[in-house]
């Protein structure tokens, strides 16, 4: 950790729990065998980029999926399989982003969307009883609302320009390895976190910042 002044943290995976496999099934018992070719943890279709970009609102997106599936399908049946994959936040996650912030910058760069971002909210509202999830970090934001997403390279500028981060000094943080790869490209320290060997306390009590 020598020379970080700063942490970006990805939010599904990193700090709430994300079942990808959850949402398949559920589409899956309404009839739709082919979800999970269309997205996935790694990799998605164009429908899902502009849904994280804001280019597609929800309804749009409930439009796209009642065309690519069941035009009888409600905007509650959609939302339900789309927000199954959304698991909790243990609050001894959310007390390590309090044990950073004593000593860094913390950010949080999430590619979501306008379905899933009520959703969590609400998650962390009721389980952790955090009322302003955004509050807990010096900086949060949301690809639907930036207009940018990772991996690309603007996604990471925008957000460390807003809060003089030098990429150099910034550690980021994220479960999925093509943004891991982006990162690097603009010129971040990132490190993968693989889920099935560590959870983000073990990574950064391994870097040495815990």
């Amino acid at each position: 950790m020598n020379g970080i002044d700063t942490i970006l943290l990805d939010l599904g995976g990193v700090l709430i729990d994300v079942d990808y496999d959850r949402t398949a099934r559920a589409f899956r018992a309404l009839g739709f065998e082919d979800f999970d070719r269309l997205y996935s943890k790694a990799k998605q279709t164009d429908l899902f980029d502009r849904f994280e970009t804001g280019d597609l609102d929800a309804a749009g997106f409930r439009d796209a999926v009642r065309d690519l599936f069941r035009p009888d399908l409600t905007d509650r049946e959609i939302d339900a399989c789309w927000n199954a994959m959304l698991g909790s936040i243990p609050q001894e996650r959310l007390d390590l982003v309090e044990d950073l912030k004593e000593r860094y910058q913390v950010l949080l760069l999430s590619n979501t969307n306008a379905i899933h971002v009520p959703a969590f909210t609400e998650i962390v509202r009721r389980e952790n009883h955090i009322a302003d999830f955004k509050g807990l970090f010096h900086g949060a934001y949301y690809s639907c609302e930036l207009g940018l997403r990772k991996p690309d390279k603007e996604a990471f500028v925008h957000v460390l320009e807003r809060h003089g981060a030098d990429p150099a000094a910034t550690l980021f943080i994220d479960d999925s390895i093509q943004h891991v790869e982006g990162a690097r490209k603009a010129g971040l320290r990132a490190e993968h976190l693989e889920l099935d060997r560590e959870d983000v306390i073990g990574l950064l009590r391994r870097l040495g910042s815990v």
